[in-house]
């Protein structure tokens, strides 16, 4: 373990402290895991129980959780609530996993600016505060993140806070709250080591967020999994016909069929622009309708104004990245943190979609090693030209390898396809090849999409 000082830590020093001390999952994957609630209700005693300062929402799902919690935050800040928001993981900055959405504070002001994030000072007072504590417990390092958060969001007052699942929902940390209303977005293949191997047994660790008598609302089901939300809902008591009903607590978001008058009456715009978007926006915009029943009990107003304001201005209002994000207009780059085939597949069918426009599609994409590559590899455009890298994480499949599983998987071979050991290097080789009038994708994993951030936050790396 490192050595540093006990008091007068810079921030640096705290963050190296936490990554450390604490086993970080998006560092070195599954030896980082840990199930269950033990350090949490440890680490929530020590705090005083800061949990119970705050109302909730708990989202949970396979993908899709970050962008419906941003959404749902963004429009109850335009409410006029001061609006804790707890996600993960970071891109960029650790400090974008915890912040706080101030009813002052709305508009460009706000915008992809340190305004909502943790300041560091408070970040270097949590961890000298509670150091050797940390010492003793030996928390994971996702533990000890969501502990910061609820202790920030207790002493800033928020006046709600958004929870987002870290992984799974039954044995996650988070499951310590007693949310308003539990949300999940949708169920997919990943982290089948921990969650099991089928649609069913995932979707039974997510339902481990629905509890007694507390709303809920399911953003996609399928033959497999709706039964299981169904069992879980008679379980806990939830279960109701129609959203406009004042007994229903349990909702099917797929089956509302608010898309449409969502899209053309109630939300026509969204800053978020990727096609998997229509579900999240979906699935938030039931929640909110459901979490507006709740809030009128406590004479708080949110309405569709709110919503509508909220939605069209997550990214400005929430500092949300990497989703469907232009980073260059010439040539166009795009980058998206879709990292799973549930994801990937939108991703593709987009670029799909972008292809007849443009002269040639440049594919930048890296995986880690606990995805299912081989899935992605035949979801993948057939059509474009490939620069296989590695994120600077041990948990980053070489570029190498990946350009051999794709060879392997493909119908389609572009000789020019070629393997690069960062992704600097991968990015800088796809903008030397294209021109003005093609596209550049990056993405594969959040761990590639945020050093692509960084890169294009330094400078633009082409004019």
């Amino acid at each position: 373990m490192h050595c540093f000082p006990e008091m007068n830590m810079t921030y640096d020093e705290a963050i190296s402290y936490l990554y450390a001390s604490t086993p970080a999952f998006h560092l070195i994957g599954k030896d980082a895991y840990k199930p269950g609630l033990e350090n949490t209700i440890a680490l929530m005693e020590h705090l005083g129980k800061p949990y119970t300062q705050w109302p909730s929402v708990h989202i949970a799902g396979t993908n899709g959780k970050g962008s419906t919690s941003h959404l749902i935050a963004a429009s109850l800040q335009c409410a006029g609530l001061k609006v804790g928001l707890y996600t993960s993981p970071h891109l960029v900055d650790f400090r974008e996993r915890i912040r706080v959405l101030n009813r002052n504070r709305m508009g460009v002001e706000a915008t992809m600016s340190e305004a909502s994030m943790i300041p560091k000072e408070k970040v270097i007072q949590f961890v000298e505060d509670n150091r050797s504590f940390l010492d003793r417990l030996r928390p994971s390092f996702f533990e000890t993140a969501m502990a910061m958060a609820f202790w920030y969001f207790a002493e800033q007052k928020v006046d709600i806070a958004v929870i987002e699942v870290g992984l799974g929902g039954r044995l996650d940390s988070t499951n310590i709250i007693t949310p308003l209303l539990s949300v999940i977005t949708n169920i997919g293949f990943d982290h089948t080591e921990f969650l099991g191997d089928t649609l069913a047994k995932i979707a039974g660790e997510k339902a481990g967020i629905i509890k007694s008598d507390v709303p809920c609302v399911i953003g996609e089901t399928n033959p497999e999994t709706a039964p299981v939300f169904m069992a879980k809902a008679q379980e806990c008591n939830i279960l109701g016909n129609g959203l406009e009903t004042t007994t229903c607590k349990l909702w099917f978001a797929d089956q509302c069929n608010y898309l449409r008058r969502c899209r053309e009456r109630d939300i026509p715009m969204c800053e978020l622009h990727g096609l998997y978007q229509d579900k999240n926006m979906q699935t938030a915009y039931v929640a909110l309708r459901a979490l507006s029943n709740i809030l009128r009990e406590r004479d708080i107003s949110l309405t569709t104004d709110h919503y509508k304001r909220g939605f069209a201005q997550v990214c400005t209002l929430t500092g949300l990245r990497g989703r469907w994000e232009t980073l260059c207009n010439k040539p166009l780059t795009i980058c998206d943190t879709g990292h799973n085939s549930h994801g990937i597949k939108y991703v593709a069918e987009q670029l799909e979609q972008l292809i007849p426009e443009h002269n040639m599609l440049h594919i930048v994409f890296g995986m880690v090693d606990d995805k299912d590559v081989e899935e992605v590899m035949k979801i993948l455009p057939t059509q474009a030209r490939y620069y296989f890298t590695q994120a600077q994480t041990h948990r980053a499949i070489p570029a190498s390898k990946m350009l051999a599983l794709h060879n392997g998987i493909s119908p389609v071979h572009n000789a020019q396809d070629n393997a690069y050991s960062s992704v600097k290097e991968a990015i800088l080789a796809a903008q030397k090849e294209a021109t003005d009038q093609d596209i550049i994708f990056i993405g594969g994993s959040n761990y590639v999409v945020g050093e692509a951030l960084t890169l294009f936050n330094q400078r633009p790396l082409h004019e």
